[in-house]
């Protein structure tokens, strides 16, 4: 972490430089997931960015610019308090079923999904901030409703009829990939707000089902998944993004072909900077490279749902439950888009958390690392007042 980037945070912080109020081991592995996006869609995105606009840093400008937008977005939030977030987390939904709704009527249709909401030069992606909202919905229900959550079934289901219903308008883009992270997460938090093992489990099997239900009814979907189970049966068609994938991967090695000497981003692997930029990563920086980026997104999500667990113990529990939705989110989506260009689950469209290509998904996971920033924050703030405090009683009574 440069001096710049410290001085920036301590003043967002306060921070006098006597006590670090902000866990800086955190800032660093989410500006180091960053940094080897940032490097890795150069790399992927040269030949097709040549090809497609005559520039080959088109896509490397963009990107540049979407770090700079989410370095003053993850800024700006970092000022708000978290006491802003749950006071106002139902009109954050109502924002969230905003976009929803509005990309279905006026979105921007791209190779078949309707998903992007076009303001000028700008594409958002209106599921990205949906997520994160819907998610900080949730977390302010479970503060409010903990007890009928745990006490009968009418307060389980309540968060799960607001789901269903963005899940619908999510699935009317279509979108499946977004509609599994958020089940993901939602099953997550209720287990962890203490629901019954049995609603808990049911809930588990019937959403299993209906995600093999909506594979099942829909062509594309179900050629996704045989492609996925089988990918060199059919190399040229229906299995050619997989098996580009696995040839990466394959080339690899241990340490990789080297930095820029990538031969699958040459038209090979299809736009290699967005869901399969970790295949590149995998074929240029190999085995080791792979695992310098898990273990990063594994410290991260670590660090979050050990922050969700201590500010829980806390009695912020609204905090907490913020925290863990934001570490099943990173971890879910992480593991998807991982393990979608390694073969290991069938491709959803996923982007990797703060690595690849998508100024809407790079600002968005910026403000979720913003707020587990701030509440980790605003937890060491707490506990520097209550050691004070102890200090000045202490103090008196010697006095």
């Amino acid at each position: 972490m440069t001096e710049n980037v410290k001085r920036l945070l301590d003043s967002a912080f306060g921070v006098s430089g006597q006590h670090s109020l902000y866990d800086r081991s955190l800032v660093i592995i989410a500006l180091a997931l960053a940094t080897v996006g940032l490097v890795m869609v150069a790399s992927a995105s040269l030949p097709y960015a040549m090809r497609e606009f005559n520039n080959p840093l088109h896509f490397v400008i963009r990107h540049v610019i979407y770090l700079f937008l989410s370095g003053f977005a993850a800024m700006a939030v970092l000022q708000i308090p978290i006491s802003w977030w749950e006071k106002y987390n139902p009109y954050l939904l109502l924002v969230a079923l905003f976009l929803l709704v509005s990309v279905l009527f006026i979105g921007k249709t791209v190779n078949g999904a309707t998903r992007w909401l076009a303001i000028g030069p700008i594409n958002i992606q209106a599921a990205e901030p949906a997520k994160l909202f819907f998610f900080v919905y949730l977390a302010g229900y479970l503060v409010r409703r903990e007890q009928e959550i745990k006490e009968n079934l009418k307060g389980f289901l309540k968060p799960l009829a607001v789901f269903f219903l963005l899940a619908i308008m999510l699935l009317l883009q279509p979108d499946l990939g977004t509609v599994v992270v958020m089940f993901a997460t939602t099953v997550g938090l209720l287990f962890l707000a203490g629901a019954k093992l049995i609603q808990f489990f049911s809930l588990f099997m019937t959403g299993i089902s209906a995600i093999v239900a909506l594979i099942i009814l829909e062509p594309y979907r179900l050629r996704r998944v045989t492609s996925f189970m089988s990918p060199w049966e059919d190399p040229f068609g229906s299995g050619y993004q997989l098996t580009q994938s696995l040839m990466a991967y394959g080339r690899g090695d241990w340490f990789g072909t080297g930095l820029g000497n990538s031969i699958q981003k040459l038209d090979y692997l299809p736009e290699a900077h967005t869901d399969f930029v970790f295949a590149i990563l995998a074929e240029e920086m190999g085995f080791f490279g792979v695992s310098c980026v898990i273990l990063a997104v594994f410290f991260l999500v670590g660090k979050t749902i050990s922050l969700g667990k201590r500010t829980i113990e806390e009695e912020k529990y609204f905090a907490g439950y913020l925290a863990y939705a934001i570490g099943i989110w990173i971890s879910f989506q992480s593991a998807v888009n991982i393990g979608a260009s390694a073969g290991m689950l069938p491709t959803k469209g996923l982007t990797l958390p703060l690595v690849s290509y998508g100024g809407s998904s790079l600002i968005t996971m910026s403000i979720a690392v913003a707020l587990i920033l701030r509440i980790d924050h605003e937890s060491r703030i707490t506990k520097l007042q209550a050691t004070r405090s102890s200090s000045i009683k202490l103090g008196g009574r010697h006095g």
